[in-house]
């Protein structure tokens, strides 16, 4: 099936006589008739459920739905985008480890990397995407366990170079992490082209409506664990778990699976069952939004280039942007609905910009099906210092929008006006 028909199809298949809407599984809870069968699922939990902290048939749906439309072979919802870029990290990476990331990323997952991973003990090495390969090299030995990046960059707006970095992560044996939070399976695949695991944050485009919090890791399940001396842990045995080796128990599949028998059952950071039931209606209109979001994004960046009061415009759909090239490249349909700009006069002009507008609302929070706006230096990159922000690539007056599935004309209109009263 094509992407568009997988959004509405995949993931849930009624049974004779069953409701054909996915239903809500609002229980914690799994009946079965023998201590027999019960004892089974401790020894391969993949045959079913044992308790909603760890699994449960709606969250198991929208799971599948994802796996179908990334092209992976499993996946783990969870109950934030920033618990499942963490619980990816420590299904890999122990204490003394370390992990590769370029310094464009989110603000969140910049302080969850420099700060609270710091605490688990594993050290984050941060790179810009100037930094040439001989120098990520460098930084690259026997206790670094992936390297790290984000499809496009927040609000950085860099795109990610696939082939560079999975050539990088396969010579030395590291798995590939994305986030492709903002260009969704819609516009790019990154296991496609090279990724291992992707990370989403479903709170954005795949629920598309500010309705719910979540996250999702889908596995590639083409990373060679079995061998690889980085990840012994994949296949020794698991005492915490009956000895369970997970390249034996897992297969293909043994990154999620131990994803989910060690850290999803001792932190329990689980989609909620109504997360996820309201997640995968979104999804079933994502191919239709993200057509929308990319051509209004675009038609905001193009109105935006041409004012007198606008520094800068980043939009990779942009030609002439400095993304462009690789984005061509690598995406397909759009370049969805995020754009970055920096306002003439600083700060200063940037909030009475956000003031000006009024189909705009300044939230906390990126696509959605409404137009909204954010001051990334004193809101979501608050905590980082000057060098921090100058090498995430954020400005004073730097804006970041995000446009919506509203009338473009209106969109555009708006834009103009707040800029125009400056």
């Amino acid at each position: 099936m094509k992407i568009d028909t997988k959004c509405v199809q995949a993931g849930y298949e009624p049974k004779n006589g069953e409701p054909r809407v996915l239903p809500l599984y609002q229980s914690t809870t799994y009946y079965y008739e023998t201590p027999e069968q019960l004892a089974h699922l401790f020894d391969s939990p993949k045959c079913g459920h044992i308790y909603s902290r760890i699994s449960n048939p709606t969250v198991a749906a929208f799971e599948e739905k994802i796996t179908a439309l990334e092209g992976g072979i499993g996946a783990m919802a969870c109950s934030s985008g920033q618990a499942a870029t963490l619980f990816t990290v420590l299904t890999v990476a122990n204490a003394g480890d370390n992990i590769i990331s370029f310094s464009t990323i989110y603000g969140g997952t910049f302080n969850l990397f420099a700060v609270t991973l710091k605490k688990f003990g594993i050290e984050t090495r941060f790179v810009t995407p100037e930094t040439p390969d001989s120098e990520i090299e460098k930084l690259i030995d026997a206790k670094t366990k992936l390297i790290f990046g984000e499809t496009i960059a927040n609000p950085a707006m860099t795109v990610l170079d696939f082939e560079r970095c999975s050539a990088l992560a396969e010579k030395h044996g590291v798995l590939f992490v994305v986030d492709n939070t903002l260009a969704t399976p819609v516009l790019v695949r990154p296991l496609s082209l090279g990724a291992d695991v992707v990370v989403h944050s479903t709170t954005k485009y795949l629920d598309g409506h500010a309705a719910c919090v979540g996250g999702v890791i889908v596995d590639g399940g083409k990373f060679k664990f079995l061998g690889n001396p980085r990840y012994q842990d994949f296949y020794t045995p698991d005492e915490s778990y009956h000895g369970v080796v997970y390249t034996e128990e897992g297969g293909a599949a043994a990154f999620i699976l131990k994803a989910r028998m060690q850290y999803m059952r001792d932190i329990g950071a689980i989609m909620a069952p109504f997360n996820a039931y309201l997640t995968n209606l979104g999804t079933e209109t994502l191919h239709l939004r993200m057509a929308r979001h990319s051509e209004n994004g675009l038609l905001a960046a193009k109105t935006l280039k041409a004012h007198r009061n606008v520094e800068f415009v980043l939009y990779p759909g942009l030609e002439g942007d400095k993304n462009h090239a690789l984005a061509k490249k690598y995406f397909s349909g759009g370049y969805s609905g995020m754009v970055v700009f920096g306002i003439k006069g600083g700060r200063e002009n940037a909030v009475k910009f956000i003031k000006n507008l009024k189909l705009f609302k300044q939230v906390t929070h990126i696509a959605d099906a409404r137009s909204c706006v954010l001051h990334p230096a004193s809101t979501t990159h608050r905590q980082l210092s000057a060098e921090q922000l100058a090498a995430a690539g954020i400005t004073d007056g730097m804006v970041r929008l995000s446009c919506g599935i509203e009338a473009g004309e209106d969109i555009a209109a708006d834009i103009i006006s707040a800029l125009d009263n400056i």
